[in-house]
C-alpha cells in the first residue's frame, strides 16, 4: 500500500493515505519530504515551499491560495489555505472534444413496463399529494407488507411536506416531482393519495402526470370516501395483482440510466471512489447507457472541465446557466456561495471548495456532456448528463431518481445511512469506513491505493450494478430505507 499519492504532476501537495507521523521521510516520485507535523488520512503535505499568496495544486488544478508561508514537509488545510473563487464568473466554450469507444453489449433482468421503460425493481409506490396524509400512508404501507409475494417486492410509502401552501415555482416544482415519481419504472403499480382541498390536488395533479396506464396508477381523494384505509387497501390488493403480472426479463445494459451523488466526502474521494465511478460512467455510456451527474454547488471551482466537455454550443450556454443560477440562488438569499465544505469533509481533509468540487467531478469519467437537466426534468439524451440540483444528499439523490435513475451510486468517506426513492448503492473512499460500517457500505473503491486498479474496480462496480439491477438488494434496501426529499425554495403561506 502507498503511503501518499500526487495526483498529478503539476501539484506541489501530496495526499496522505494513512496518517503520516511528524518526522517521517516520505518520497513522492524524485521528491523526498520529511513530514513536520502529523498528517491525518487523506490530508494534504505541501512537497516544496509555498510562499503566502501563492496557489496550492491539487489534481493539476488551483484549489485555492495560501494563507501564509508554508514549508515543505507542512501540513496544508483550513488554516493555512483559503479559496480563489469569486462570484458570477464569464466563462470561455474551449472544448475538448473527445468520445468513448464502443463496448460489449451486457444485459440485466428487469422489468419491461407497458409504456416501454426498464425497471430495476417491481413495487408498489404510494404516494401522498400532501403532506396531511402521511400517517394514512405509512399505515397502509404497514398493512400492504402482506401483499407482498411472487414478482412484487415491495410496497412503500413516500411521505413528504409540502403538496398545499406553496407558491410559484416551488409549487410547480413539487407538482412535477410528484409526477416523475408516478411514472417512474421502479413502480409497478402506484396509489396517489390525496386529501382534497389541497393546491396540489389529485384533479390538478393529472394535468402533470399526462398519459398513464389506468391500471397501474390508481387514485383516492380521502375526503371522498367514509373509511379510507378500508378503500385504500381494496385498491393496493387490485394494484398488487397487477404488478404480480410482470416478471424479469433479459434487458440491454444500455436502458439503464444511473444518478451519481457524493457525500460524506473526505480526502480519498477523489482519489479512490469518485474516479471509479467515473470509470463506471464511461464503461456504461460505451456499452449505450446513460449516467446523470448532480450536485451543483459542488461544480463550483470545476465547472470549466464540465462546460468543456459539452457537445456543442448550446450545451455549454445551459452548463453556464446552471451554474450561474444556483449561484444566483445563493445570493438572492444573501448567502455566502462557497459555505462549503462541511465540518465533515475539512475533517477528511478536504479544505477548500475547489478541493472538493475536483474531486466531486471526477465521477463525471471522461465522456462528453450530452445533455443539461432543469431540476425536475426527465433525462432524454444517452450518455453523460448534467442536472440542476443542490448538494443536499436527500433531496440530489431524490432528484436523480425522479429524472429516471433506476439506481443511484453515492460515494463516501464518512459514511451515511440513508436511502432514495430507488436501490441507493454506498461506495467506501478508504476500507477503514467499509470495515467499521459493513452495514451501510455496498462496495469498498478504498481498494485502489491497495490491491487494485481503477479499471478493475470499475468493472467490478459494473458487475455488482448489473446484479443491482437484476435484483440484488443494496444494504439500505435490506434495512427497510426508503427516503424521498423534495427541494423547498420557496414562500410557504
Amino acid at each position: 500500500m502507498q503511503d501518499i499519492i500526487k495526483i498529478n504532476q503539476e501539484d506541489n501537495v501530496a495526499v496522505a493515505l494513512r496518517p503520516i507521523a511528524k518526522g517521517e521521510t516520505l518520497t513522492v516520485g524524485d521528491v523526498s519530504v520529511t513530514v513536520l507535523e502529523e498528517i491525518p488520512q487523506g490530508h494534504k503535505v505541501a512537497l516544496r515551499p509555498v510562499k503566502a499568496g501563492e496557489k496550492v495544486v491539487k489534481y493539476g488544478f488551483c484549489i485555492g491560495f495560501a494563507k501564509e508561508d508554508i514549508e515543505a514537509g507542512g501540513w496544508v488545510h483550513v488554516h493555512n489555505l483559503k479559496t480563489a473563487l469569486g462570484d458570477l464568473l464569464t466563462y470561455e466554450y474551449e472544448p475538448v472534444g473527445g468520445t468513448l469507444e464502443e463496448g460489449q453489449r451486457a444485459t440485466f433482468q428487469g422489468f419491461r413496463r407497458t409504456d416501454g421503460r426498464a425497471g430495476v425493481r417491481n413495487e408498489i409506490w404510494i404516494i401522498p399529494t400532501v403532506g396531511c396524509v402521511n400517517s394514512i400512508a405509512k399505515a397502509l404501507e404497514k398493512d400492504a407488507q402482506r401483499l407482498i409475494g411472487g414478482s412484487l417486492e415491495e410496497v412503500v410509502a413516500f411521505p413528504h411536506p409540502y403538496g398545499c401552501s406553496q407558491m410559484g415555482d416551488d409549487q410547480e416544482h413539487t407538482r412535477t416531482v410528484l409526477a416523475d415519481m408516478i411514472h417512474h419504472p421502479n413502480a409497478g403499480g402506484v396509489l396517489v393519495l390525496g386529501l382534497g382541498c389541497e393546491n396540489s390536488n389529485i384533479s390538478v395533479l393529472k394535468e402533470y402526470i399526462g398519459e398513464y396506464d389506468e391500471q397501474r396508477v390508481r387514485f383516492l381523494q380521502c375526503q371522498d370516501v367514509e373509511d379510507e384505509h378500508e378503500a385504500a387497501m381494496e385498491i393496493l390488493e387490485e394494484l398488487a395483482v397487477y404488478a404480480k403480472g410482470f416478471v424479469r426479463e433479459p434487458i440491454d445494459a444500455g436502458e439503464l440510466i444511473i444518478g451519481m451523488k457524493c457525500g460524506g466526502s473526505d480526502g480519498l474521494s477523489g482519489i479512490t471512489a469518485n474516479p471509479t465511478v467515473g470509470a463506471f460512467s464511461d464503461l456504461l455510456i460505451s456499452k449505450g447507457g446513460t449516467t446523470i451527474l448532480t450536485e451543483v454547488p459542488e461544480m463550483f471551482g470545476a465547472e470549466t472541465i464540465l462546460m468543456n466537455r459539452c457537445e456543442n454550443r448550446e450545451l455549454f450556454d445551459k452548463t453556464v446557466d446552471l451554474i450561474n443560477d444556483f449561484k444566483n440562488y445563493f445570493t438572492s438569499h444573501n448567502q455566502t456561495i462557497y459555505e462549503n465544505p462541511s465540518p465533515g469533509n475539512k475533517k477528511g481533509g478536504i479544505s477548500t471548495l475547489e478541493d472538493k468540487s475536483l474531486g466531486c467531478t471526477q465521477k463525471s469519467g471522461s465522456a462528453p456532456v450530452k445533455g443539461v437537466l432543469a431540476y425536475g426534468e426527465p433525462v432524454k439524451a444517452k450518455g453523460l448528463n448534467l442536472l440542476s440540483a443542490p448538494g443536499n444528499d436527500l433531496v440530489a439523490s431524490t432528484a436523480l431518481a425522479v429524472s429516471g435513475a433506476q439506481i443511484v451510486l453515492f460515494t463516501t468517506g464518512r459514511g451515511t445511512p440513508f436511502a432514495s426513492p430507488v436501490p441507493t448503492v454506498k461506495i467506501s473512499s478508504n476500507s477503514a469506513l467499509a470495515g467499521k460500517k459493513n452495514n451501510w457500505i455496498d462496495f469498498n473503491a478504498g481498494r485502489m491505493v491497495e490491491d487494485k486498479s481503477k479499471e478493475e474496480l470499475a468493472k467490478e462496480l459494473f458487475d455488482y450494478v448489473l446484479e443491482v439491477a437484476s435484483g440484488r438488494k443494496v444494504k439500505a434496501e435490506e434495512a427497510g430505507f426508503h427516503d424521498m426529499a423534495i427541494f423547498k425554495q420557496g414562500v410557504t403561506l
